[in-house]
């Protein structure tokens, strides 16, 4: 595909935006401090490089949300759309079809098949998680997995993880598994296997304990044809390691490598890229080192700080000008992440009008506290400011309850991201397990949840006995539960072919009798009941692909959905949610509560050492630059957390900051208590 004006993808960007954009050979480095138009200068290289005939197949665009990944590629489509419909690109009607990508949705593109929107579905534009599953599906034998493998997520490995202790007497009070969890996803992000780790000589209990668990954990997994969330990519760099020739075949269809937020990649994340783009060299990574906030993900920003260390021939270009805040909020966050030694010095800017100065407020308690935050986004709302333009940034979740208790009295509508999720529900894992089994018969932990949902009859001793290939023991009674069981699964297979994945969900609640099952059974059975055919309407996303590959899909979008999936467009509520929460966001008035020593910065970040006290002095950089037109930045005297009265001090970041680049007003607090350059 050609376009006889490629630099159609390059109006509108200014000019460091098209310095980036413009570039096609080598490694590039782009520095994108906040608000200053990353995605943008990502998205717009993309269609410049289809616009001036490099083929969409050789792009690979990885990042860390589902919701990144779509925007992405809206962005480029509207690009590609936009100067299509101007009649003035030339169109290759011989393009190949599509061979992977984010699924259609019904409708999407309307433009004929070859066409430059349709041909854009053979680039794999998506996270760096779903793009392992990619890969290892396409190269399942060569990886040791059946194509059709089950992602499990955090319940699912922590249920299995309960199980394998529980088989190799691995006591839960002396190695909570929890804990264990934590341990093998830091191996796996290191990329250490089981054997590795069971190599490294140790006399103490816990690391013994977890080398047993380990490998009888990944044998677990093995048996049930199911990859954990670290596996991903983890697997993905041992098969590119352990095959050069599937390597090269991969490296040669990815020619050109996109990375977004490229600081927050961790070992094996940086390993795949490596490996993947070290034949052509062509590696395009944007991100800032200022919001690596990641750390305790083990992410490490010292992989932007290298990059030019790794890639000699380097193109490093700065984006500092920022389109989103106010002079006032980037001259108060400036001044904040300058107190960072290891970074790449930049200085935020902005053509932005005027307007006001970041907010400090001194409250007596969180309840005061509260109060006043409830009470300004009232009179915000008044003033003609929709509820979804509010956001409420916390350091931690336990913070929240406070809040919830004054938008509550004050009949303020809000949302709290990172609470329960949607898939996280039991009556959508229940039948999620269904589609997982279907899809996967070895997955023993969805057989489990099934297998007496609805109820059937079948205990333990029954089920065991029919996993032992016992069933003929049985009584006759319990024999005539498990065949039924065993019909109704093959009735659910039969109903799968020729049908759309949400007809096939709507037919199974039926077949079983589920939503009957919910409110002979649950009290809160007419809500479980909306949330089982929301299930259905989100399956309707993926009804342009064939039912196997739209179920596989479906998993596949929910086992590595993130916090800020969730978040809805129309949906006008107050944003509630940590800081971390709410990267890549950004809101017109923002409200940071618990400026506090031992909350922000952290008890623990501010005792383990400047590394980690930097991370925390990021975190607030972030928060602050969430804010179009409003800052709020408040503390309170004195905080209940987990039921003890702590006493506090105003955090060092407010310390840091100077006087002339802040407003300092306060409720009940003496005047005293709001010097915030020196002691309360």
């Amino acid at each position: 595909m050609t376009y006889s004006k490629p630099q159609f993808a390059l109006a509108g960007l200014n000019e460091r935006q098209r310095e980036a954009a413009a570039l096609r050979e080598g490694p590039i480095l782009v520095i994108a401090g906040p608000g200053s138009g990353k995605t943008r200068a990502l998205t717009h290289r993309i269609a410049h490089l289809i616009a001036a005939g490099v083929p969409p197949a050789s792009i690979l665009a990885l990042t860390f949300t589902n919701k990144a990944a779509e925007e992405m590629r809206d962005r480029i489509v509207a690009l590609l759309s936009r100067n299509d419909q101007n009649g003035e690109g030339e169109v290759d009607e011989n393009a190949p079809k599509q061979l992977h990508q984010v699924p259609p949705k019904a409708g999407r593109f309307t433009k004929r098949s070859g066409s430059p929107i349709s041909s854009l579905n053979q680039s794999f534009i998506g996270t760096f998680h779903s793009f392992a599953a990619f890969i290892l599906r396409h190269e399942a034998a060569s990886a040791g997995f059946k194509p059709h493998f089950t992602i499990y997520d955090e319940g699912d490995r922590l249920a299995l993880l309960k199980e394998v202790m529980k088989e190799l007497n691995v006591s839960s009070e002396r190695v909570p598994a929890a804990m264990v969890a934590g341990v093998l996803s830091a191996l796996k992000d290191d990329l250490v296997s089981w054997e590795e780790y069971e190599g490294r000589d140790s006399t103490e209990f816990f690391p013994r304990a977890v080398a047993r668990i380990y490998e009888a954990y990944q044998e677990r997994l093995r048996f049930a044809n199911a990859l954990d969330f670290d596996d991903l990519i983890f697997f993905a760099v041992r098969l590119f390691r352990a095959h050069p020739r599937v390597l090269e075949r991969w490296q040669d269809r990815f020619r050109f490598i996109h990375v977004d937020e490229y600081q927050d990649t961790n070992t094996s994340q940086y390993e795949l890229l490596r490996l993947l783009a070290a034949r052509h060299r062509n590696v395009f990574a944007i991100g800032d080192d200022a919001q690596s906030i990641y750390g305790w993900r083990r992410a490490d920003y010292r992989n932007i700080l290298n990059f030019e260390r790794d890639w000699p021939e380097a193109k490093v270009i700065f984006l500092e000008e920022n389109y989103r805040s106010t002079p006032e909020i980037l001259q108060a966050a400036n001044r904040l992440i300058a107190k960072n030694q290891n970074q790449k010095p930049k200085t935020l800017w902005t053509k932005n009008k005027p307007g006001t100065m970041p907010e400090v407020r001194a409250h007596e308690d969180e309840r005061d506290e509260a109060e006043f935050v409830a009470a300004e986004i009232a009179s915000l709302h008044d003033e003609g400011l929709p509820w979804s333009e509010c956001a409420v940034l916390y350091r931690t979740n336990a913070q929240s309850r406070a809040l919830e208790e004054a938008m509550l009295e004050r009949d303020i509508p809000y949302a709290i991201i990172g609470a329960v999720r949607f898939f996280e529900r039991r009556e959508v894992k229940d039948l999620l397990a269904y589609l997982r089994f279907l899809q996967n018969p070895d997955d023993l932990l969805a057989l489990k949840r099934i297998v007496n949902v609805p109820a059937r009859g079948i205990g333990p001793k029954t089920f065991l006995a029919h996993l032992g290939g016992q069933s003929a023991r049985l009584p006759p009674r319990d024999r005539a539960k498990l065949e039924r069981f065993e019909k109704l699964i093959e009735r659910l297979r039969t109903d799968m072919a020729g049908r759309s994945l949400a007809e096939f969900l709507r037919g199974l609640i039926k077949t079983i009798g589920y939503e009957a099952y919910l409110a002979d059974s649950l009290r809160d059975a007419e809500a479980r009941i909306e949330n089982v055919r929301e299930l259905v309407s989100v399956a309707r996303t993926y009804d342009a692909l064939p039912i196997g590959e739209a179920a596989t899909k479906l998993l596949e979008d929910i086992a590595l959905a993130s916090e800020q999936d969730a978040l809805k467009k129309n949906d006008d509520r107050v944003r509630m949610m940590t800081i971390h929460a709410a990267k890549g966001l950004e809101f017109r008035a923002v409200f940071i509560a618990g400026l506090e020593e031992g909350l922000l910065p952290h008890a623990k970040s501010a005792s383990n050492g400047r590394a980690e006290l930097e991370e925390e002095r990021r975190l607030a950089y972030v928060g602050m630059t969430r804010a179009k037109e409003r800052l709020y930045l408040t503390w309170a005297l004195q905080r209940t957390l987990f039921g003890e009265v702590q006493v506090n001090m105003p955090s060092r970041f407010l310390r840091e900051l100077p006087e002339e680049v802040l407003a300092k007003s306060g409720s009940v607090v003496d005047d005293e208590a709001l010097i915030i350059d020196g002691d309360t």
